[in-house]
């Protein structure tokens, strides 16, 4: 829920930082416009609008905007970060392959050096006048809570810590196993409370309530309809659940989720799958085009077979797919059952040193871009051993909720290699699930960075 102020506050921030890249735009062509004095200002209104353009982009895809974001004025400060590195991202790739002389290098580094300085400024100066607003006007809603349960205490603390947003005026029952007398009519004390909160111009009451005590919504209602005072009803449905959950809404129906799973909003999944395609698609041309022949030669050196080893591995909603690499090991008809060990005299010396910079893994690549794969998530196990480990692992099948990754969270965390200890498969059972229900971009983006440095140390436990 929303006040006025924060509600208002998106359109403002969004105006705001329109005219903060419009500035910074004029500012470096002025600075820069010495070094390419044939070039006449109105040349560069079509990058300008396109720079205008590209931030609502950047900003849309960040959600720098978003209901959740503008509730904390710091939150706005570290998605427009997040924004800005975005924009200069795609505005360098833009400015690399193309010959444009309008949009020299010293342009982009000037218009990118006042847009990060405006927004300093902009970022202390707005704290200040933050602070001053609150003081001056009444920006946050004044709220108590009726209820004292589990759920209770959670919207209390959660009112507590969003003290820029709520005023929390206390919890107004002392007897919560009792709301209602035994004729029907509400508790005096209750009528009473509700009663002070009216004549203190607190107008929202939050009542925490198990679902079997919803029939007592109507009669509390009705007290503080009289009152004039709103009441929202909060269901407690922790001591029945016992796990955290989520309730979201198909139509006019609410459904509960007891797993919170970022990758089902279609919105993330398509910014996952956008920069997959992206990052694949820039490996196989800028790196597999000469890695490929290069290590096909070696591996045919060492040992008869192909290049490239397949094999089916658990995708997806538990649906099998072919998953490639480049093959380490001689010909053996163990290669579907067996894990590869410390010390396995299978695997070629060439295909040992792969394994150590995971560079066997880089046909995945190819997995990625068909579709089959992601570049972070769980990684891929033989159909055997998910059959095994499905009986012994509990949550284990869960992890296929998401696409198998080329590398994941429990890899960049030391959990890779060989799992004979079942314990170890649930840790990285653990870490999966983890990053689930905590996916985002920006973690996508730290497993890559963390892999990259993994790939050039060399991992002891990849054999």
């Amino acid at each position: 829920m929303q006040t006025p102020y924060l509600y208002s506050l998106r359109f403002i921030l969004a105006v705001r930082d329109l005219l903060l890249v419009n500035t910074a735009f004029f500012v470096a062509c002025y600075l820069t416009s010495n070094l390419y004095p044939g070039i006449a200002v109105q040349a560069y209104f079509p990058y300008q609008v396109a720079a205008s353009l590209l931030w609502l982009f950047s900003a849309n895809w960040s959600g720098v905007y978003g209901q959740g974001r503008t509730q904390h004025y710091k939150q706005v400060h570290r998605s427009t970060w997040r924004c800005t590195v975005l924009h200069f991202t795609l505005a360098a790739v833009y400015v690399a392959f193309s010959k444009d002389e309008i949009l020299s290098r010293s342009f982009i580094v000037t218009f990118y050096a006042s847009l990060l300085s405006f927004f300093l400024l902009i970022r202390l100066a707005g704290t200040h006048i933050e602070q001053l607003l609150s003081r001056r006007f009444r920006i946050y809603k004044s709220v108590a809570v009726l209820g004292r349960n589990r759920t209770g205490a959670r919207l209390a603390s959660y009112f507590m810590e969003h003290h820029k947003q709520y005023k929390f005026e206390g919890f107004l029952d002392d007897n919560y196993s009792k709301l209602i007398e035994r004729d029907g009519a509400i508790m005096v004390s209750n009528g009473d409370q509700i009663r002070k909160v009216a004549e203190g111009g607190h107008t929202d009451v939050y009542v925490s309530l198990a679902p079997e005590r919803m029939a007592q919504a109507q009669i509390l209602m009705e007290e503080a309809e009289r009152q004039c005072v709103r009441l929202k009803f909060v269901l407690d449905l922790e001591e029945k659940l016992g796990e955290p959950f989520e309730i979201n809404y198909m139509g006019d129906f609410p459904v509960i989720s007891l797993r919170r799973e970022p990758l089902e909003d279609m919105q993330n999944r398509f910014k996952k799958r956008v920069v997959d395609v992206l990052l694949s698609f820039a490996v196989l041309v800028c790196i597999m085009s000469w890695l490929y022949p290069l290590l096909a030669v070696l591996i045919k050196l060492q040992s008869r077979g192909p290049v490239l080893f397949r094999q089916q591995r658990t995708g997806r909603n538990n649906r099998p797919f072919y998953c490639y690499k480049f093959r380490s090991m001689r010909l053996n008809k163990d290669s579907d059952t067996l894990q590869a060990s410390k010390d396995d005299n299978r695997i070629t010396p060439i295909g040992r040193f792969m394994r150590k910079y995971s560079l066997d893994e880089f046909p995945q690549f190819l997995n990625v871009l068909i579709g089959n794969m992601s570049i972070t998530g769980p990684r891929p196990h033989m159909l055997k051993h998910t059959e095994q480990y499905s009986t012994i692992i509990n949550r284990f099948m869960v992890r296929h909720y998401l696409k198998p990754g080329i590398t994941g969270w429990a890899q960049v965390n030391g959990l890779r290699g060989e799992t004979r200890d079942p314990r170890l498969m649930e840790r990285r059972v653990e870490h999966d699930l983890w990053y689930m229900e905590n996916w985002s971009l920006w973690l996508d983006l730290k497993i890559i960075c963390k892999t990259v440095i993994n790939l050039f140390r060399g991992e002891e436990n990849a054999h």
